[in-house]
């Protein structure tokens, strides 16, 4: 017991003689953003979320590659989910005051220079990207493809495209139901978001 405190103290007086020794420019560490409360600084730091689910238990091999089919297409659809909503905001923010003539010339150059930019990469989605892609934009709009359509497009455009999607077995109808068929979806997303996944 006597070695042990003996190499203890010795141990300890040998940190403190090296870390008093260096120079304070030397000395490195991590500084984090702190607040001051009564006196006290107290360090502040915001730590990301962390999503914990139950642990997945396959029952097939078929149902473990469904799983990570769904990882693969969430991550590949995901960020257009993304623009299209994040677009969404902008125009009905630029849109706001417009005349029904000012709003119908807006939105044809808007649509134009959306076909130029991400057409290229849309063709790419394989056709479960494209539903999946279709729920997600109602997941991030609150509003489904077919109502985005017929707002800003007009009905006609809406029930045309709608009618070309039901012909690759699509519906632009189709609503994100996170509590229930769609839960995994919502759990990956949420992993995938996160950092986790």
């Amino acid at each position: 017991m006597a070695k042990v405190v003996k190499y203890f103290l010795l141990i300890t007086t040998f940190s403190l003689f090296i870390f008093y020794s260096t120079g304070q420019e030397e000395r490195k560490g991590i500084r984090l953003p702190a607040i001051i409360e009564g006196g006290d600084t107290i360090p502040y730091v915001v730590l990301p979320e962390i999503y914990i689910y139950p642990v997945l238990n396959f029952t097939s091999k078929k149902q473990e590659e469904f799983y990570w089919k769904t990882v693969r297409d969430v991550k590949r659809t995901l960020p257009y989910a993304k623009a299209i909503a994040a677009t969404y905001r902008q125009v009905v923010a630029e849109m706001e005051g417009m005349s029904e003539a000012e709003r119908s010339k807006y939105m044809k150059s808007k649509e134009n220079d959306l076909v130029k930019k991400y057409e290229p990469e849309l063709k790419k989605l394989t056709l479960s990207q494209g539903k999946l892609l279709i729920r997600l934009v109602d997941r991030e709009c609150e509003r489904t493809s077919y109502q985005l359509i017929k707002d800003y497009r007009g009905g006609f455009r809406a029930f045309f495209w709608q009618g070309f999607a039901r012909l690759l077995g699509a519906d632009l109808k189709s609503n994100y139901e996170k509590e229930e068929k769609d839960r995994i979806i919502e759990r990956v997303i949420n992993l995938v978001e996160a950092g986790q996944l």
